[in-house]
């Protein structure tokens, strides 16, 4: 074990193991594996088999067919960290010639690029990639299906080609580049394009009767940016921490959070359930808990990797069967078992080790018209705005170091704000993206666009 389970309550371990076991048993999986991380690491893992094989623990490999392009993302994402490509950049900006160019990369990320869900017949993931040895073999003569930004359709080819702008940038294979700049920093030695023992057979299970028949295993070959990763419980765990917080060698945590965020609207047939897509992470609510992760299947294979960050818990579900148990449901079980059961501690109150004057004279209340804001100096140094009560659009400010914040979510994302002084030196207004907040309802004197009634607040008995 990565670390002793005794860190779970033994109510909560039993929880678990009989959430995965019903699911072995109801979705007649050959092999069922799972994990949970919280704080940084492993602190449950358990397996269900019912058939000869190694013992699934935390070093047996499974396919995990999509959870793939979540690696891939994180390969495209570094390029943008280090100035290579921007992800408003139209593909035929690096990658050329592909018929498919007026996509941007962050519409092939998120899958509003407009490709299609596939490639071109024979079935890409029960052939081998031999018989699609160029990128023309996999987009076909109608790569774009919809227009490019338009509309959330999910494209396995999409993932091809972000995998080759990879290649072309940095003149290496997609595998090679993906083993030097994340398997190996992040400590996945057993992920990887291809099995190694142990590892778990894939099989389908006949719908209408208790037997086995063995699937194929393909080498992918351009599809393998979609789809072609091997890995284990263990592995997928360590790869949830990175997504939960990032790290330095691979990817910032800022650039982590961004993948997080919708990028793409829910597809109609979605909605009811509230999903999303960002930037190679799936995206749901669900029971009121906001989860992101991916899913994977290939022939004889099932992965679910589910993050519910505001948790700080991760779970990671492998099997290995084409279909069966709901991975997706599994997943976010184990999440709410610990969520709920073992609430995450808050950590401790601290002050602020200095407090700066000029911005704690803008701390308290403040009024955009007649809404009552609050205007907070927060521990990370910098400030967070909100309706001082009720709902309404709130955010937390990142300092710019020059007197000046940037607004981190919502309706304030990216939006400057900035405090206007008088020539004396005292506090006007704020201003955030033209909004004028003061500190009294349309207050006297100050810069309200479009001015303050001189005669000022009336009672009925003054109107008219």
């Amino acid at each position: 074990m990565t670390s002793p389970q005794e860190e779970l309550l033994p109510t909560t371990r039993r929880a678990l193991l009989h959430r995965i076991a019903a699911a072995q048993s109801e979705g007649r999986a050959p092999s069922l594996a799972a994990a949970v991380v919280r704080g940084g690491r492993t602190v449950w893992h358990g397996a269900r088999t019912s058939v000869a094989g190694p013992a699934p623990d935390e070093e047996v490999q499974y396919r995990i067919g999509s959870i793939t392009k979540t690696f891939t993302a994180v390969l495209v994402l570094r390029l943008r960290e280090e100035g290579l490509v921007d992800l408003g950049d139209p593909l035929e900006k690096h990658l050329p010639g592909t018929g498919a160019g007026e996509a941007t990369l962050v519409e092939l990320l998120a899958h509003t690029g407009g490709l299609a869900a596939e490639s071109p017949a024979p079935w890409w993931e029960r052939t081998p990639g031999s018989l699609r040895p160029e990128l023309a073999d996999v987009l076909g003569e109608r790569p774009l299906l919809h227009p490019a930004g338009r509309r959330h359709h999910y494209s396995n080819p999409g993932y091809t080609l972000l995998g080759a702008l990879v290649e072309k940038v940095r003149g290496a294979s997609w595998e090679e580049v993906l083993r030097r700049e994340v398997l190996d920093p992040l400590g996945l030695s057993r992920t990887g394009v291809r099995p190694r023992a142990p590892h778990a057979d894939g099989w389908a299970v006949h719908p209408w009767a208790d037997v086995l028949l063995a699937e194929p295993v393909e080498d992918l070959g351009r599809m393998a940016p979609a789809g072609q990763l091997w890995s284990t419980t263990g592995d997928l765990a360590r790869f949830a921490v990175f997504l939960m917080g990032g790290d330095d060698q691979v990817l910032s945590a800022e650039s982590v959070r961004e993948m997080r965020v919708p990028a793409a609207p829910a597809a109609a047939a979605d909605v009811a359930d509230g999903s999303a897509y960002g930037l190679g992470l799936q995206i749901q609510q669900r029971d009121g808990r906001l989860l992101v992760g991916h899913s994977g299947s290939l022939p004889g294979f099932l992965a679910n990797l589910t993050l519910a960050v505001d948790d700080d818990v991760a779970a990671v579900v492998l099997a290995n069967c084409t279909s069966g148990p709901p991975l997706g449901a599994v997943g976010a079980d184990l999440v709410r078992i610990v969520a709920e059961a073992e609430p995450r501690i808050p950590g401790p109150w601290r002050p602020l080790p200095e407090a700066d004057p000029f911005e704690l004279e803008l701390t308290g209340q403040w009024y955009w018209g007649t809404h009552a804001f609050v205007l907070r100096l927060t521990a990370d140094r910098g400030v967070s705005l909100g309706p001082l009560a009720g709902g309404g659009r709130r955010s937390g400010f990142r300092a710019n170091g020059d007197g000046t914040w940037t607004g981190l979510e919502g309706y304030y994302a990216g939006e400057p704000l900035r405090a206007v002084r008088r020539p004396d030196g005292t506090v006007s207004h704020l201003d955030l993206g033209s909004f004028v907040f003061t500190r009294q309802p349309y207050e006297e004197g100050a810069s309200v666009p479009g001015g303050v009634d001189p005669r000022g607040w009336r009672g009925w008995r003054g109107i008219g």
